[in-house]
């Protein structure tokens, strides 16, 4: 026995002896150092002697124990008087093993108690110590001073935690490195926080690892949570003692079996250790989660930080239990009640000293049913139950046992608690004492009571608890505790029945049933009965804290009970308090889905009756705004609001328990109510149905508070932005950041209302905006979801994998979806690629409840397509024993992803199959999985033909499935029969394996899933709910996240196809000006066609592979967007086959304009050659005269010989052509099955002239004679002739802008003009429109004529002007004043090297370099315009559409919204145009451009000319030829334009150059001044390349229209599956009209297509067709819903405002528009366009 322990057990006697002369013992112990000096003044100050020494023993313990031994050393030899009492101390500790006669105690009739015993020689005979002897003579019977000074004794011992104890407790917290977490808490946030070490399965290693081991095994419930085990880390060298060692025995084996017991930590006191580090709702979760593990918990906690123990009354608050008593069994009624409240007999179980067998082991199996063993109480035999307890002494746990209502196998009827205390009582006698209060009945085990024990247990007189005594029949004592019982039994009350005996030899089993029967007979004795809460009273008396008496607790439940105190009726008080959530919020979510159907619509336009739905919600709101918070709900926002973080915690579980216990009160008499009624009224529902709504409606939660809170705040926002309300006055802004802490807080939030089945989106969206921004923009989220059966064990999957506390009981299944945020770790983080773990738990599909509802099937479709389309996981929870659940559960679940699939979302799926607990499930499931497959592909074709999707799909089609990885095959819940049942481990175990791979999963994904953040998680949940009211779900859905990825992939793809255009216009420009400096015989059209095809597969290969490396890059929501990667491959395929068109037909042209050329320069070098030499005589001629002659004769001997020259040559001309006989001839001849029209039409003088493009008109007999007359009425005929009309204008202008392409160019007319003509009218009328149109022969005829004509005599004038140019008559006379100028220069001898230079710069390089800057200019003007502050609007077809509307809106001219509208492509051109004057007139970009140009090629001329300089041409016509070789690609030199014979001659290279360096400046300037001379719009159209038309053929895309109401198609690219546009307008915009009254639609075909409404058109033959099914006809076509009511208010503006004028201009009659367009302003209306373009 230890120093210490001596003092601490003798402290009554030491006293005693030391108050005696306290100074001089101060004195001595001063002097021999026992004590320092500060220690001696100190006890100084007490006064009282007896104050003093029990201060001075303290003092001594608390400096250890080596100060203990030197005390009493000392004590020894300065007190002799104290060795006896020492001695005394140390024999009570020692029994002695000899036996000695001594006089024997009986209880009546004890020979019934020890019967069968043979303890001594006699029986019930117990032998006593002589020394004994002197103890008993010493201590006496007990008198009321000696039951004072022992009661006295004890309370000082228990209120005054040792320092020894606190030493020990610091010793354990340093151990398991918790001591930090002393004065900072652990939270229930922290540990539940997603980090590495939570995601690995791992035995402790270390002492550190053992608290977190327990937490994460014990929320993760794990029954081995209790564990202290080490993993057994076996090193090379033991491996191989052992191999050597093997042929004997180590002698050190005893050693290392003490070593290895001691090396870890007693479970107890990691238990207590983590609780006294965790905070209040940590505490809490550990205790459900123990008690759902049926582990024993901590009901007291030893003094362990605090002089008092600490009564766990909160900690235990969160458990609900639920049981049948035998009471119920008949009526299979239960009892569900919260555990601190349930009134229950306690029997508590302790022990007197040491016991030879384990106190909690008896207990386990005395709790266990038969074959349904659980150690519910830690103990010695289980694992690591052996080490010493260093801190859990003093520990009273408490278990439960609950009925099931099987009287065959319950152990009692009714619930009992079964209290166990840790350690002796006599060490916890305030434990004892709170016990013996507190129970029915305490049973006290002992192996031996002696005289002392006696005194304690006589302080127990008075009590009305029982008790009973276990004594252990082997013990030698058991006759003295008989006697020493026999003493006691007047004072207990004891009899027989109160005395067990327990032995070694004795059935274990047998005496369990023993003791549960003597347990029976107490229960049936009417025992006292008490709650946990009830508990708190006798706390008071006995000095022992609870855990609830903290400031911060009580101040939160006065909050809350300030709230709940009033309510008595749920139903009632939720319609009278909660007011917005109610009727008005459900019949507000009914109108906002009608707004989205438009079910019952009937007759009604569908723009009045949205508008009138709009008046009904805007009504409801209305009424909603004008309800006042209640007196409740101000004080819930209050408390919320104002409430310190800890005092808000409680605040809201102090709710949650009031309200919960309120619920099940309620609920309980509903269902007794409810049983009553249809056990009278049997099948009749009526008469149940009120009783049955009540019972739905008789949950009440904190999130009922939060959704009026929701709803207040979505009703005031509503009336600001209707303007009710000025922004300023609003109360209910704060909201959401209220409930954005709580979710910080860890609170889940809820998503979507079970209740209403709606989602408050505004609500939603501005409390998660609110969080996002209290998360500084870090919150990139990952969300797993799960889906299943409702009461599948859904929430308990998600609270078991992440420690959450989603609602479980059965009287409160989930309803809506909530949900929670879990932050992740920063090391963690990284490799996840997000910041948190968002969870979502979803009511159950199937729910009974909805079941009888006809669209129970939509709802749960509407809620596995939200959370499903949210997710990156979802667990999709199956319980094995149910098929057909199983299948329609299958269903529901394809469908969604199916949806998702279509919209771009692929979210991993996990199929978990519950309650499976065999180890071979899955290889005996193999099949299983297989025939999963094939349902699963079955219900996803069920699903695409639901969904009107015509291709052949499979479940593999949309989501990669791995049947073998994707198949989780989970053992049930519990391990046993509910109530008593544990957890199944095997179930922990594999949710946890799931949990790891969801994560795994998470992390192999990171880099090619990129994360939402919350504000994209917002759009998301905004666009899903959208769609999702929509009954088209897939033609329905927007995002604007996919929306922004879409358009920043147009951008890229816009400038990937302007790099394209660019390098194919200036390749083919280099290519024409090489085909104009080499001779037509070394032109190889075939190895041009053959570059050509290198280039375009070059520049085909560069956008597909930038495709391919931006959808690899890191760009947001790309694999949104993966679906339209296809339209952009295809887009350039289409693109390469445009640019290799107009590239080989400019190529082409080139050619033929060179050789055409060619022939005539030929004939033109002979001219000049003849000229020449005429020249040079008359210069030689003049030069031999003597008298110089003068310039006037000059000029007469030049023209004499010209016109001699002239007379000689022979009048050779270009052949004329008669265009129009050639055209008229080709029609003939390829129009083998129209002739005989065409002959008719061409009969008569004038043939083909008489036919040009503006004199075409739309005949009757251009449409097929049966097709019109079905025409019945004239509103169809007259728009289908607009139709038809519509495709012969567009036809028209087409034609129209090639031949002018062609007027354009330096060449003769060809006849390959005339094919293309044919060819394009050809294949515009075989278009699938134009055939829809029942057109006639004679419509095409007519057409041809009219187009041919008009080419004709165009390309006629062309020709004759193109004769008239190259007459090489005319072509002579033009150079006449240049010759005449060099034979004058010859022959007044001026400088010949300065005439060169000024010819070669005014005739060869001004019209080159102005050629060359034509040619470049068009390309640079679309690249500047596109860097320029213009780029936005022109970034993609998006933009671009905002930036016209918007231009439209600010001009207000309504003749450019009709062309806007009915010609499209025409304003477009003409508008694209206007912009680019506008921009370049109001800066100088354009002179810079042309400047930048100029400077360019001036750089290369003067680099070439450097170079030439000394190569030594002999001649300036050797120079030019080796000029134009090198600059052949750049420049086109017109060497025809050099004259004169000084060309031949020999010149100075050096002089050469210098005099052109000199010109140069000049000439930069005179080309320049050329250009500037020009206004802007007449310098675009003679550029080759035209800036507007390139921009045009990039923003206009296909060119396609909505076939309602015209609005032109924005999808990127140009070869796309789907047409769609942002936003739609009135369908009377498209000259749609009622045929009855002839007024306007002013319905969107946005709208419509939701409805049920019907049209007609030529496309249906004029049949009636469902809007909905609108895609039978327009396949291509993606008319999406408006996202909301103010989605078009932009078109309702310009339609309301110009009503009376469109109506005039389509000959029609005003449409009635609905009262509510009245409102709509200009302001309102370009606000729309910014929201509906994101902008």
């Amino acid at each position: 026995m230890s120093s210490y322990e001596i003092i601490h057990k003798g402290r009554k006697q030491l006293i005693d002896i030391l108050q005696k002369d306290i100074d001089c013992v101060l004195d001595e112990l001063r002097i021999e150092t026992v004590i320092t000096k500060e220690e001696y003044e100190g006890l100084e100050k007490t006064e009282d002697s007896k104050g003093k020494s029990r201060e001075l023993l303290i003092l001594i313990q608390e400096k250890g124990e080596a100060a203990c031994g030197q005390f009493l050393e000392w004590l020894e030899v300065a007190c002799p008087a104290s060795k006896h009492a020492l001695q005394l101390q140390k024999h009570e500790h020692s029994l002695p093993k000899e036996k000695d006669d001594s006089p024997r105690t009986r209880l009546d009739a004890n020979e019934d108690v020890f019967k069968g015993c043979s303890v001594g020689e006699e029986e019930g005979e117990i032998q006593k110590h002589p020394e004994e002897e002197k103890i008993d003579l010493e201590i006496g019977c007990p008198s009321q001073e000696k039951e004072d000074d022992v009661q006295e004794e004890l309370e000082e011992e228990n209120q005054h935690p040792t320092t020894e104890r606190r030493k020990a407790v610091m010793d354990i917290l340093c151990k398991l490195n918790l001591e930090k977490h002393k004065s900072k808490a652990l939270s229930l946030q922290e540990v539940l926080k997603i980090s590495s070490g939570s995601l690995k399965e791992f035995t402790p290693q270390t002492w550190e690892d053992l608290p977190w081991h327990f937490l994460r095994k014990i929320l993760a419930l794990n029954v081995t949570a209790r564990s202290t085990s080490f993993e057994e880390v076996v090193s090379d060298d033991q491996v191989l003692r052992r191999n050597e060692g093997n042929e004997r025995i180590d002698k050190d084996i005893f050693f290392t079996l003490e070593m290895d017991e001691s090396h870890s930590v007693n479970p107890l006191d990691v238990l207590c250790a983590v609780l006294l580090c965790s905070d209040s709702f940590l505490q809490q979760e550990i205790f459900f989660k123990m008690s759902m593990c049926q582990f024993a918990l901590p009901l007291l906690l030893p003094p362990l930080e605090t002089p008092k123990c600490t009564l766990m009354l909160w900690a235990m608050r969160d458990i609900v239990k639920i049981w049948r008593p035998h009471s119920l069994a008949e009526s299979r009624g239960f009892r569900e009640e919260s555990l601190v409240l349930a009134s229950m007999p306690t029997i508590s179980f302790v022990r007197m000293g040491n016991l030879s067998f384990s106190k909690s082991k008896l207990l386990g199996e005395f709790l266990s049913p038969a074959q349904q063993h659980h150690d519910f109480f830690f103990h010695r035999d289980m694992e690591c139950g052996d080490i010493p307890r260093e801190i859990a002494g003093g520990l009273v746990e408490i278990a439960w046992y609950f009925p099931g209502g099987q009287k065959s196998s319950d152990l009692f009827p009714e619930p009992i608690a079964v209290a166990n205390l840790r350690g002796d009582i006599e060490s916890h006698w305030v434990q004892f004492s709170f016990l013996t209060q507190v129970s029915s009945a305490v049973f006290i085990f002992a192996e031996a009571i002696d005289e002392r024990q006696h005194d304690l247990l006589s302080l127990l007189k008075g009590t009305s608890t029982q008790f009973y005594f276990i004594l252990e029949r082997n013990s030698n004592k058991c006759h003295e505790a008989l006697g020493v019982l026999d003493k006691l039994a007047p004072i207990l009350n004891l009899c027989n029945s109160n005395i067990l005996v327990q032995s070694a030899k004795r059935n274990k089993a047998e005496f369990v049933r023993k003791l549960r029967s003597t347990v029976r007979g107490i229960l049936n004795s009417q025992p006292t009965c008490m709650s946990i809460q009830g508990m708190c009273a006798v706390t008071c008396e006995l000095s022992i804290q609870a855990d609830v008496d903290g400031q911060e607790c009580q101040n939160a439940l006065q909050c809350a009970e300030e709230i709940t105190a009033d309510i008595k009726d749920v139903a009632r008080y939720k319609q009278e308090m909660l007011r917005l959530q109610g009727d008005l919020w459900k019949n507000l979510a009914k109108v906002e889905k009608e707004l989205c159907r438009m079910k019952r619509q009937g007759d009604k336009p569908s723009e009045k009756y949205r508008s009138e739905l709009k008046g009904k919600w805007l009504e409801l709101r209305k009424q909603q705004s004008q309800c006042e918070l209640t007196t409740g709900l101000i004080k819930f926002v209050d408390a919320i609001s104002h409430l310190t973080s800890a005092e808000k915690h409680y605040f809201l579980k102090w709710m949650k328990f009031n309200l919960d216990h309120i619920a099940r009160e309620n609920l309980s008499k509903l269902r007794a109510e409810y049983k009553e009624k249809y056990k009278i009224s049997g099948d009749d529902v009526q008469k149940t149905a009120e009783i049955d709504r009540q019972i739905s409606s008789s949950s009440l939660g904190v999130e009922h508070f939060m959704r009026e809170l929701g709803q207040f705040y979505e009703a005031e926002y509503s009336m600001v932005i209707e303007g009710k309300i000025a922004k300023h006055r609003r109360q209910f802004v704060y909201f959401p950041s209220i409930a954005a802490d709580l979710m910080l807080e860890g609170f889940p939030l809820e998503l979507m209302d079970g209740d209403a089945s709606n989602i408050p989106l505004q609500w939603i969206s501005d409390v998660l905006t609110e969080l996002h921004k209290k998360l500084r923009g870090r919150s990139k989220i990952k969300v797993i979801t799960v889906l299943g059966v409702q009461s599948t064990g859904k929430s308990t999957l998600l609270n078991t994998m992440f420690g959450l506390q989603f609602a479980v009981s059965s009287g409160r299944c989930t309803r809506g979806a909530f949900m929670t945020l879990l932050y992740v770790s920063e090391n963690l983080a990284q490799d996840l690629g997000c910041d948190f773990v968002l969870v979502i738990d979803t009511e159950g599909l199937k729910a009974p409840e909805l079941a009888k509802l006809e669209d129970s099937y939509q709802h749960d479709n509407e809620l596995a397509t939200l959370v499903v389309g949210l997710s990156d996981i979802t667990i999709v929870n199956m319980a094995m024993e149910n098929a057909t659940e199983m299948k329609d559960i299958l269903q529901i679940v394809t469908h969604a992803f199916l949806r998702m699939e279509e919209i771009g979302q692929s979210p991993s799926c996990q199929f978990v199959h519950q309650n499976v607990s065999d180890v071979s499930a899955h290889e005996q499931n193999m099949r299983d999985r297989k025939h999963l497959l094939e349902q699963l592909n079955e219900m996803t074709q069920a699903a695409a033909k639901m969904e009107n999707i015509g291709r052949d799909i499979k479940f593999s089609d949309i989501m990669e499935y791995n049947p073998e990885t994707n198949n989780w095959y989970i053992p049930g819940l519990w391990h046993g029969v509910p109530p008593m049942a544990p957890v199944n481990r095997g179930y922990s175990e594999k949710v946890f394996d799931l949990k790891k791979c969801l994560f795994e999963f998470i992390r192999d994904h990171a880099r090619d899933r990129s994360s939402k953040n919350i504000l994209d998680f917002i759009e998301w949940v905004k666009s899903l709910w959208n769609a999702v009211k929509h009954e088209n779900f897939i033609f329905s859905f927007q995002n604007s996240l996919i929306a922004e990825a879409y358009n920043n992939l147009s951008i890229k793809y816009s400038e990937w196809d302007r790099d394209f255009r660019r390098e194919m216009h200036l390749w083919v420009s280099e290519q024409e000006t090489l085909i104009q400096n080499v001779a037509p015989d070394k032109i190889a059209f075939s190895h041009l066609k053959c570059e050509l095809q290198k280039k375009l597969s070059h520049g085909e290969e560069q956008i597909l592979e930038s495709l391919n490396k931006y959808f690899g890059s890191e760009a947001a929501n790309l694999h949104l967007i993966e679906k339209y990667k296809e339209d952009f491959v295809r887009s350039a395929n289409s693109l390469k086959r445009e640019l290799e068109n107009y590239s080989s037909n400019k190529l082409r042209d080139a050619i033929q304009i060179r050789t055409g050329l060619h022939k005539i320069a030929a004939l033109q070098a002979e001219y000049k050659k003849t000229i020449e030499g005429k020249v040079d005589r008359l210069l030689e001629k003049c030069r031999g005269k003597k008298q110089k002659l003068k310039e006037k004769e000059l000029k007469r001997e030049f023209e004499e010989m010209w016109g001699k020259t002239l007379l000689e040559i022979p009048p050779i001309s270009l052949e004329k052509r008669d265009i129009y006989a050639e055209v008229e001839s080709y029609l003939r001849k390829n129009s083998c099955s129209h002739l005989k029209l065409y002959t008719q039409k061409l009969e008569g003088k004038r043939g083909l002239l008489n036919y040009r493009i503006h004199t075409f008109e739309i005949k009757d007999d251009h449409v097929q004679s049966p097709f019109w007359k079905s025409l019945f009425h004239s509103n169809s005929q007259t728009e289908y002739m607009h139709i038809i009309k519509g495709f012969a204008n567009s036809l028209l202008s087409k034609c129209t802008s090639y031949i002018d392409e062609k007027l354009n160019s330096k060449g003769d007319y060809d006849e390959t003009y005339c094919i293309d003509l044919l060819c394009m009218i050809n294949e515009t009328l075989q278009e699938r429109d134009v055939q829809k149109c029942h057109t006639t022969p004679g419509f095409e005829v007519d057409l041809k004529l009219h187009i041919l004509g008009e080419a004709a005599h165009a390309f006629q004038r062309r020709h004759e002007a193109f004769v008239k140019e190259n007459n090489p008559h005319m072509r002579l006379g033009k150079l006449k004043p240049h010759y005449f100028a060099i034979f004058r220069d010859l022959y007044q001898e001026k400088d010949a090297h300065h005439i060169q230079a000024k010819d070669f710069c005014e005739m060869c390089l001004y019209p080159a370099i102005v050629n060359y800057v034509n040619n470049r200019l068009g390309v640079e003007i679309v690249d500047n315009f596109h860097n320029s502050e213009q780029s936005i609007d022109f970034g993609s077809r998006s933009f671009f559409q905002f930036t016209i509307l918007k231009d439209l809106l600010n001009e207000w001219d309504f003749d450019q919204y009709v062309e806007y509208i009915t010609t499209y492509e025409k304003f477009v051109k003409r508008w694209i145009l206007k912009k680019m004057v506008d921009y370049y007139t109001k800066n100088e970009d354009l002179k810079n451009l042309e400047e930048n140009i100029f400077s360019a090629i001036l750089g290369k001329i003067r680099k070439t000319l450097r170079k030439l300089k000394h190569q030594g041409a002999a001649t300036i016509s050797e120079f030019v030829e080796d000029f134009s070789q090198e600059m052949q690609k750049e420049l086109v030199i017109p060497k025809d334009n050099l004259v004169g014979t000084h060309m031949k001659q020999a010149f100075d290279p050096g002089h050469f150059f210098a005099f052109v360096e000199s010109f140069l400046p000049n000439l930069q300037e005179q080309i320049l001044s050329s250009f500037r001379d020009l206004d802007i719009k007449s310098k675009f159209s003679k550029l080759p390349v035209k800036p507007q038309d390139e921009i045009f053929k990039q923003m206009f895309g296909c060119g396609k229209q909505c076939p309602f109401c015209y609005t032109p198609c924005e999808a990127g690219g140009s070869a796309h599956r789907e047409h769609f546009a942002t936003i739609h307008r009135p369908q009377g915009f498209g000259r749609f009209r009622y045929i009855d009254s002839e007024k306007l639609i002013c319905s969107l075909c946005s709208t419509d297509v939701s409805t049920d409404q019907v049209f007609r058109n030529q496309d249906t033959n004029y049949q009636w067709h469902p809007y909905k099914e609108y895609r039978k006809y327009y396949p291509d076509w993606r008319i999406q819903p408006d996202p909301s009511i103010k989605a078009s208010d932009y078109w309702k503006y310009i339609f309301k405002m110009f009503n009376d004028d469109f109506a005039r201009q389509y000959n029609a009659k005003p449409a009635d528009l609905p009262e509510d367009w009245g409102n709509i302003t200009k302001e309102h209306a370009l606000q729309a366009l910014k929201d509906r373009y994101k902008l």
